[in-house]
């Protein structure tokens, strides 16, 4: 391994979950730096909303700090600002464009972009609309760590003018996250904070099922939803589920459903965290569909939502049912070491220019031994590596590897 790193993050929340999917995947990263023996540092807004629902104020595998304002922020941050090895720059971050701006005037050594919400952060850019990112800012970073892989890089570099846009999936920690064996006590759950743009995918794979199966029990968890939800009586609620109780909640259903914002599943490529969570614990998933769901999802795709409802709650027996729990944590844990062995041909190594000539050598020297093929045998083999190229190039990093593909780029 080089030589540790001093890295700063400024995200959103780490020492709070209520409300928000970015502590999670911030903790499972974290804690995965720490372990590789990396210094990190994380400055968090104070806001009144999450003190008063935090669930983690003092981890063990970061410095935890926090600051009122942007003032303050320079004011008694700027040495470690400045004397860090790369700064991190989270979004949905309070008052993020003047954030960016006064950390951008310090100059870092590495100045980078964590999207945790890249097509609602793009969508926001174009209707004008620069709650926490400004459109001039976003070639203003060495290294934008993007939430969504796929095309959605391609238009972070062609219209937003992105030097360097990397994919950075949602991290779990497979340890906090796992089967733990609890008795199953709903055939179907929901974890997930209200969004306006969930709620018709929720009323229509959840709540109405729950109406017209009302021998079936159902549960939803998470904040903020309104009170004129007419919830069926067999929809257990559940205002808020701190991360402690993740695993559980998840081991005690049945099926367990994915439901992806309207902004994210326009984008394709874009796994929420809830989906690794659930994998993790081996709980089977029913999930909407969006472009790249196969390669972070196992089984087929059905084509109706209603009939694959029906078939999962009615048409799986347990042994199938439990023989899928093994496939999701098996997808999950293997898919970290496959990125692992492919080494150069993945995204971590995206932006590196010396290994980008390496790559072309190697290219090139394969075209070369490919001529002495026919031209039907040649072109099968053009056709099979352009296909594995394309392969590796967006296989999603995994949990296990997340850490690997933040710090390489470093």
């Amino acid at each position: 391994m080089k030589r540790p790193l001093d890295i700063v993050i400024l995200g959103l929340s780490l020492s709070s979950s209520w409300g928000n999917g970015h502590a999670t995947t911030y903790r499972a990263l974290l804690r995965a730096l720490d372990a590789a023996g990396h210094k990190v540092t994380f400055l968090e807004r104070d806001v009144p909303w999450y003190a008063s629902n935090r669930d983690l104020a003092a981890p063990d595998f970061c410095d935890l700090v926090f600051y009122t304002d942007p003032y303050e922020l320079v004011s008694k941050h700027a040495h470690r600002l400045f004397g860090a090895d790369a700064v991190v720059i989270g979004s949905y971050v309070p008052d993020g464009v003047e954030v960016i701006d006064v950390v951008a005037d310090l100059g870092p050594k590495r100045l980078c972009f964590y999207d945790i919400d890249t097509p609602v952060t793009l969508a926001k850019l174009e209707r004008g609309d620069e709650e926490f990112l400004a459109r001039r800012q976003v070639a203003a970073f060495d290294i934008y760590f993007s939430f969504s892989g796929g095309r959605t890089l391609d238009r972070l570099r062609d219209e937003f003018a992105a030097r360097r846009p990397v994919p950075l999936y949602c991290a779990v920690d497979l340890d906090a996250y796992r089967d733990t064996g609890a008795a199953t006590e709903w055939d179907l759950g929901y974890l997930g904070t209200f969004s306006p743009d969930r709620q018709p995918a929720l009323e229509r794979l959840l709540i109405e099922p729950a109406r017209r199966l009302p021998d079936m029990r159902f549960v939803v968890a998470g904040p903020s939803y309104p009170d004129d939800i007419d919830w069926p009586a067999n929809v257990q609620r559940i205002e808020h589920l701190p991360p402690g109780k993740h695993a559980e909640f998840y081991s005690r259903q049945r099926f367990t459903l994915n439901v992806t914002r309207a902004d994210m599943v326009a984008a394709g490529w874009s796994p929420s965290v809830r989906l690794f969570e659930a994998a993790a614990c081996r709980t089977p998933l029913v999930s909407d569909w969006w472009e790249g769901d196969r390669k972070f999802l196992p089984g087929r795709r059905g084509r109706d939502h209603r009939a694959e409802q029906r078939r999962c709650r009615h048409g799986i027996d347990e042994a199938r049912r439990r023989t899928t729990q093994s496939t999701c944590r098996l997808r999950l844990s293997t898919r970290g070491r496959r990125a692992q062995f492919r080494g150069a041909r993945t995204d971590l190594c995206r932006g590196n220019r010396k290994r980008r000539r390496q790559d072309r050598s190697r290219h090139q020297a394969f075209r070369a031994a490919a001529s002495g093929l026919t031209r039907k045998e040649n072109g099968r083999w053009l056709k099979e590596t352009k296909q594995a190229e394309e392969r590796s190039s967006w296989l999603p990093a995994g949990p296990a590897l997340s850490d690997r593909t933040f710090v390489q780029h470093f």
